[in-house]
């Protein structure tokens, strides 16, 4: 946090059914170790329309968005950015002057990801999952040329209509798929939950495919990511999505983008 907080200090904040530490601990690090007179804090709502309005009205130069949120708040904004549109979601909101523009940092960090790993547009994928961040990791893929792809899902309605709008395949379970890209959407894996020491894939899809994506960011290493890791997979992990969605949306919020070994300093430190 800046040393003096004072009347010209800008405010960022968050809004999520349930608030983490992520963000919050991310942001300031940075604010902190680049002297920037920001402070940024989480919040939770019961009245998103209310809550918008009071980023609107009180000049907060950043607002990150989280589930429930990420499509209730569109309605009460002003510009959506191609990110944003791309899938109907909103994860970030920019406050310039009382104009409130959205953008969706995780469908731009899955996108920066598949181009930095170099996956090529002819690799054929399973991604397993449905919901929000599902629908952003999915058009990434398309945008990224992905043909070849499909949606697993035992809820047939979410699973079928993902899979519709962005031109791939439904299936309720893998059965005999042998993709070369497994995708993990779902909170399998992730700590503290009922499914924290479980895999999202069996072992004999996870030995036959090339490379393993988990979104799940905490534990940095997932059960997925660490027996795709003993088998040789190249990997892409959740802790690289959410410090580059967390990074993007800085950006967006200050103009200022830090340096890698900061980024990292400051994702370390937001883990912790």
């Amino acid at each position: 946090m800046p040393q003096n907080i004072n009347k010209d200090t800008q405010l960022c904040m968050s809004l999520a059914g349930r608030p983490g530490n992520f963000g919050t601990r991310f942001h300031n690090y940075l604010y902190q170790a680049l002297g920037l007179n920001f402070i940024y804090k989480a919040f939770t709502t019961n009245d998103i329309q209310a809550a918008v309005g009071g980023v609107r009205a009180l000049g907060i130069r950043g607002c990150a968005v989280s589930m429930p949120f990420k499509e209730s708040c569109i309605p009460f904004l002003d510009e959506l950015d191609p990110s944003a549109t791309a899938i109907d979601s909103v994860n970030t909101i920019v406050n310039d002057g009382g104009f409130l523009r959205a953008y969706n940092t995780d469908y731009i960090a899955v996108a920066k990801l598949l181009a930095q790993h170099q996956v090529s547009p002819d690799t054929s994928f399973a991604l397993r999952g449905s919901g929000g961040m599902a629908k952003a990791v999915t058009a990434a893929l398309r945008d990224a040329g992905l043909r070849n792809g499909h949606i697993i899902a035992r809820n047939e309605a979410a699973g079928r209509a993902l899979a519709q709008q962005y031109g791939y395949e439904w299936q309720a379970e893998m059965g005999s798929l042998q993709p070369q890209m497994l995708i993990n959407v779902t909170p399998i894996g992730m700590a503290g939950g009922a499914e924290a020491q479980q895999l999202a894939f069996e072992p004999g899809c996870i030995a036959v495919a090339e490379r393993v994506f988990d979104v799940v960011a905490l534990p940095a290493e997932t059960p997925l990511i660490r027996h795709a890791r003993q088998q040789g997979k190249a990997v892409i992990t959740g802790a690289e999505v959410i410090a580059l969605q967390a990074l993007e949306q800085f950006v967006l919020y200050t103009g200022v983008r830090p340096s890698d070994e900061q980024v990292a300093r400051a994702a370390a430190h937001a883990r912790g």
